[in-house]
């Protein structure tokens, strides 16, 4: 008696079987099996774990198709856990009628304009495996409190809002991976009002999540690939891996691929985020991180901006180790720029302009500006122009053991290097520079 048939669905994709599902919900085993076919339903399907049970949803190895016609989500899975991750704060009722609820091989797409895919609040360990959301506002919709959830080898594709939203959210262990998580209007993976800790985002495909390329006819608004906006009050994001995934999209009116954003004045910055191993590019700013305390960058391949590669404002302590920054096309810029910062790593980074005349936007490959404690050792920088390195109001920049080169025929650069403004204890030391050095008298820069 799992089969929603069973309970009169009929899968013909005219007649509205919301209420036959409803009543598969209620009375049925506790697997909500869809056989091949095409589901109508015009209200969310609402499914209280509590009172029904642990809970399977089963599209029959994804040849069952639900269409929603109305507002809301397909699916709200109602838990009722208040714990945290800790086995000793899970209730006896949550682990023997609500844990794990599972979703698996199962196609989502909404045919009204607030229709979402899933809506999940108070659940403990829900599982998503093969699931496909298309043509919803959001697709996934965490809310309010969840815990230990894992969204793998799914495709959440093509919807008018974000692919996983957790919006308002308390959240302990999220594990996103093997995705396809694309073309989504206001962005892949988006945080916002949120307390989350644990978050694991490999070896996804996330691109192309902007306006201009998946909605066009509607009004652009910023987004990115992965937003992370701890901004609001009480709000906070640690414990963070985005590693291996490939990470690209469209330039975009202040779009980005990933997006970081603290509160100034937090007590609570972010921190124990690792960004590693991705590839990331083609949107107008990479990487933007603002107010952000505690970041490692390493390994990735970063390329192709109409701004900048990476975007560094208002932070510290963040290590920058092992990117390759370069263009992709001869249409697009790149570079890193680093401003109001301070106790900052670049080492063993690559920065290579292919342009013979240099950016339209007249960047260096690595600008700083009213800077303190940044150490750039070992570093190459190749046909940069104006500078290798630009430097204004900056002080305590050390760089050791770097190369910089303008290695075109007919060289453009006008410096390896320029100082320029107020500054006290700067060094350059041990760098092998194709070049001159331009510094202001009142810069504080000395060479060894």
């Amino acid at each position: 008696m799992s089969n929603v048939k069973n309970f009169g669905a009929t899968g013909d994709g005219q007649t509205d079987d919301t209420a036959a599902i409803q009543h598969a919900i209620k009375d049925g085993d506790g697997l909500l099996e869809f056989p091949k076919g095409t589901y109508l339903i015009t209200s969310p399907l609402e499914i209280p774990l509590k009172e029904s049970g642990p809970r399977g949803i089963s599209g029959s190895m994804g040849t069952a198709t639900i269409v929603m016609a109305g507002p809301g989500p397909a699916f709200r899975l109602l838990g009722n856990h208040g714990g945290t991750g800790d086995p000793g704060s899970v209730k006896p009722g949550v682990w023997r009628s609500e844990r794990m609820p599972t979703v698996r091989e199962i196609v989502i797409e909404g045919s009204h304009a607030e229709a979402d895919g899933f809506e999940l609040k108070g659940t403990m360990q829900a599982i998503f495996d093969g699931v496909m959301i298309r043509h919803v506002r959001h697709g996934i919709h965490l809310v309010e409190r969840n815990r230990n959830i894992q969204i793998v080898n799914c495709h959440i594709y093509h919807n008018r809002g974000v692919g996983i939203f957790m919006d308002g959210l308390n959240l302990h262990q999220i594990n996103i991976a093997n995705s396809h998580i694309s073309y989504n209007r206001l962005g892949g993976i988006r945080i916002e009002r949120s307390e989350i800790r644990n978050l694991q985002i490999t070896g996804n495909d996330i691109e192309y999540n902007n306006t201009e390329r998946s909605f066009p006819e509607l009004p652009n608004e910023p987004t990115a690939e992965i937003w992370i906006d701890t901004t609001a009050e009480g709000a906070s994001v640690n414990e963070v891996t985005i590693g291996s995934n490939t990470i690209q999209a469209t330039s975009s009116k202040e779009g980005r691929n990933i997006r970081i954003m603290e509160k100034r004045d937090s007590s609570r910055p972010p921190g124990l985020i690792t960004i590693t191993g991705n590839i990331i590019g083609s949107q107008e700013t990479n990487i933007h991180l603002s107010g952000c305390y505690g970041i490692t960058l390493t390994g990735n391949s970063i390329y192709s901006c109409s701004h900048r590669n990476l975007l560094i404002e208002d932070s510290r302590l963040i290590v920058i180790g092992s990117n390759n920054f370069r263009r992709h096309t001869e249409r697009a810029g790149m570079g890193v720029r680093l401003i109001d910062s301070r106790d900052c790593t670049i080492s063993g980074c690559s920065f290579h302009d292919e342009s013979l005349e240099g950016q339209e936007n007249g960047a260096s490959l690595l600008e700083l500006k009213n800077c303190q404690r940044i150490a750039v050792n070992g570093c190459n920088f190749s046909d940069g122009v104006p500078y290798g390195i630009d430097a204004l109001d900056c002080d305590g920049v050390l760089v050791t053991g770097c190369t910089i080169a303008d290695t075109r025929e007919t060289p453009r650069a006008e410096a390896s290097i320029r100082f320029k403004g107020k500054g006290s204890g700067n060094l350059i030391a041990s760098c092998s520079l194709r070049g001159d050095v331009s510094a202001e008298p009142t810069a504080g820069l000395s060479q060894k």
